[in-house]
């Protein structure tokens, strides 16, 4: 049982990445404004952004209220780009601290949300991507990082951050735009994102920054991309601070153009998702 005080979260069943909560049960009438009356006021919301820590993902379904202490997202993808925000990125890497937890809400609004967001763990997709990638694309960094895994050798000391980035400028060099969408779907379907329709009124709150378990999440085609369409528009918040200035394109991470640092000294890795060998493409 998940309790703040003497609120009870009403948890959904759900076997996938995080966990979805209802409702609230407490000793009067639940505030349409759950989150901000209930989870976030001070004497509650140390325990939830420690849950959130904990499973990476928490789901509020049905939350009404004002939604003006968020931003709006926006985006510049098109059928022939994508933009930075459809890769797999944390929040905030452009400030001097990352945000430890990233709200993003779906409003209640006319037009629904056809497009999706891919929730995953860091950094797992990470080992999915360099599983999905293709092999012609692969430099010899990535080859080794690639063998690692197929034996389950990887490094601990690894910069996973510099490997997604490696795996990001070579498919982004090599691939047109829906061959790019293609892989990342592809990611999508190994590492078991969570990429759950948006419902109005429903808040994801993501792991962002912390010591355990962080996730990424990305905007996602579940389709190829058809060009302009009337889609529903997101909000975002940084409810555990920093305060969240502009958004532009998601503020997602971008990855130096460096050189991928692989560090020296292998150890098994047990924690870690691995390539099935033929499983995919090679």
């Amino acid at each position: 049982m998940i309790s703040f005080g003497e609120w009870r979260a009403r948890v959904a069943p759900w076997t996938g990445i995080g966990l979805v909560i209802e409702w609230l049960d407490g000793p009067g009438p639940t505030p349409a404004d759950y989150v901000n009356e209930v989870l976030l006021v001070a004497e509650h919301r140390e325990a939830f952004f420690a849950l959130v820590d904990r499973v990476g993902l928490v789901v509020c379904e049905s939350v009404g209220g004002d939604d003006s202490r968020h931003r709006g997202v926006r985006g510049r993808s098109s059928r022939g780009r994508l933009s930075q925000g459809e890769y797999f990125h944390h929040d905030g890497c452009s400030g001097p601290t990352k945000p430890r937890v990233v709200e993003i809400r779906c409003p209640y609004q006319e037009i629904p949300r056809h497009t999706f967001t891919a929730i995953a763990p860091f950094p797992e997709v990470v080992i999915a991507m360099v599983c999905e990638m293709p092999a012609m694309l692969r430099t010899p960094d990535l080859v080794t990082v690639h063998d690692d895994v197929l034996a389950n050798t990887v490094d601990v000391a690894t910069d996973w951050a510099l490997v997604q980035g490696s795996v990001n400028r070579a498919v982004r060099r090599a691939l047109p735009a829906e061959s790019q969408r293609e892989f990342l779907r592809q990611v999508d379907v190994r590492i078991g994102a969570y990429r759950e329709p948006w419902k109005m009124g429903e808040s994801r709150f993501i792991a962002n920054a912390n010591a355990s378990r962080t996730m990424q999440h990305r905007r996602a085609y579940l389709e190829p991309h058809a060009g302009k369409r009337p889609n529903g528009h997101l909000v975002k918040r940084w409810p555990a601070g920093p305060e969240l200035e502009e958004l532009d394109d998601e503020d997602g991470c971008a990855v130096p153009d460096a050189a991928m640092i692989i560090a020296g000294g292998v150890e098994p890795r047990r924690s870690l998702a691995r390539c099935e060998p033929d499983a995919h493409r090679g």
